[in-house]
């Protein structure tokens, strides 16, 4: 059989960057080894579920390049139902019923007040006591007309264990587990038995998430070997944490993915980062998605939590922008466009804008950056930098410029070597240096004292555009 792996997010809310995280490294084994990434939604909780946090996170993995073979709005095998737990409460009750019929599990009236009471107790005798169902139910045969959960009635002698691929053998006494509850009161099972149930009928070979969950494991080969099946493998992962070592949370940094595309983060870019908690190769800083593909390997993952870096992340993501290979012009082009629309700018052509990028892209630190860089291409009454008028635009530099715009009138071919050469001699015949018009005629041009080199500029806007904007500089001086 193929590898199967899958991300099963809970939808009550954002993806967060950890969920990407996980979701990226089932992903990427699944690529590496021509193997099937189903994507399933675990929304047994319903009153913190709903539908617009599945379409948040489908649009986020989407967004970050993370697609999936089976699962919501992709579909899959008939033999494999629904991707949604919500939608599968028949087949969690019939398993249910299973393990009840087989003395593995049994029904537990004990109320939420009877239990509170018994833990208030043992933390009178001893406050450190850690309280543990003491197995009231366990054994009883009468059936009342009560609300009650299911309980898994687990071994109390010898050990469950499991080999995982980052952090190896693992071994848990079974007296160190209690009956842990199954199915709530409401009908709906928790997680431990709703993911073995799915990850056994889905065919899942492989349960790759995050550390915080090893201590599910063992619960979860108990229900496995009850069942009579065999478990799938297990790797863990390291946590992502906060610079202080915390759990990461929205006070230490941005945690939803969502929050990185509307900062104007590549998505390749956001990949890199996450990959590299818990993951290596080398002293390779800077990945390809295709080279993740390539180079991804569980020999290569490690044990160690890593801390969120804010900076090292904008760095990472800045690299991806500057280099061409890693961020082509067309997709560049295409994920930038959204944050010209947020200026409120015109939708500029393809050509148009794929021939502005490369000026901007060597400082650019994100999309945002690059469509604030971009701005005086596509207004068609660039924003004056007042203080760079005030500073460059004086009445003379004014008119030097509406006579270097009568000089470039004719110019053919309207190159930047071209439009360089006519500037100069035409400096040169009055006795200026290059800079007393450059800097004037780069304020008339673009608004601003800083932008990409002038003469490339000028082949960007084309000859109409330059031409106007230089006619105009008079009008721009300060009253």
């Amino acid at each position: 059989m193929k590898p199967r792996l899958r991300f099963a997010p809970s939808p009550s809310g954002y993806l967060h960057i950890g969920g990407a995280r996980t979701a990226l490294f089932n992903w990427l084994w699944a690529r590496n080894q021509g193997g099937l990434f189903v994507l399933r939604v675990e929304d047994t909780d319903q009153e913190r579920s709903s539908l617009d946090s599945v379409k948040a996170i489908l649009d986020a993995m989407r967004w970050l390049g993370i697609d999936w073979d089976e699962g919501p709005e992709v579909g899959g095998p008939e033999k494999y139902g629904s991707y949604f737990q919500s939608e599968r409460k028949a087949v969690y009750r019939e398993h249910t019923e299973r393990l009840i019929g087989t003395g593995h599990a049994y029904r537990c009236y004990c109320t939420k007040e009877e239990l509170d009471r018994a833990r208030e107790e043992l933390k009178a005798r001893n406050p450190k006591a850690q309280f543990v169902y003491p197995g009231t139910c366990r054994y009883r045969k009468d059936q009342p007309d009560l609300p009650f959960v299911v309980r898994f009635k687990s071994p109390q002698e010898g050990s469950t264990d499991f080999v995982d691929k980052v952090f190896g053998p693992i071994t848990t006494p079974n007296k160190a587990q209690q009956d842990f509850v199954l199915v709530r009161t409401d009908g709906y099972p928790l997680y431990n038995l709703a993911a073995t149930i799915d990850d056994h009928l889905m065919d899942i070979t492989l349960v790759v998430r995050g550390r915080d969950h090893i201590g599910n494991t063992p619960q979860q080969v108990l229900l496995y070997r009850a069942f009579g099946w065999e478990p799938p493998e297990f790797a863990h992962l390291p946590m992502m944490l906060s610079p202080k070592g915390e759990k990461l949370s929205k006070r230490h940094a941005s945690v939803s993915v969502d929050e990185y595309r509307e900062r104007g983060y590549p998505p390749a870019g956001v990949l890199n980062y996450i990959v590299r908690f818990g993951w290596s190769s080398g002293d390779q800083e800077i990945f390809s998605r295709d080279e993740l593909v390539q180079k991804f390997g569980w020999d290569h993952v490690n044990k160690s939590d890593g801390k969120f870096d804010e900076k090292k992340f904008a760095d990472v993501a800045f690299e991806h922008l500057k280099r061409p290979e890693l961020t082509p012009l067309a997709d560049y082009a295409k994920n930038v466009r959204p944050f010209l629309a947020e200026r409120g700018l015109a939708s500029p052509s393809d050509a148009e804008l794929t021939a502005a990028i490369p000026g901007v892209r060597e400082r650019a630190r994100t999309y945002k950056d690059a469509a604030s860089d971009l701005d005086f291409y596509f207004r068609d009454v660039p924003e004056v930098d007042p203080k760079a008028r005030e500073k460059l635009l004086g009445p003379e530099a004014a008119a030097r410029l509406v006579e270097l715009s009568a000089t470039l009138e004719g110019l053919e071919p309207w190159d930047a070597a071209a439009l360089e050469a006519q500037a100069r001699q035409w400096c040169e015949a009055r006795g200026l240096a290059v800079k007393d018009v450059a800097q004037p005629a780069r304020v008339a041009l673009t608004g601003r004292s800083a932008s990409p080199p002038l003469f490339e500029v000028m082949v960007v806007l084309g000859k109409a555009r330059t031409l106007a904007r230089l006619k105009r500089a008079p009008s721009l001086i300060p009253a």
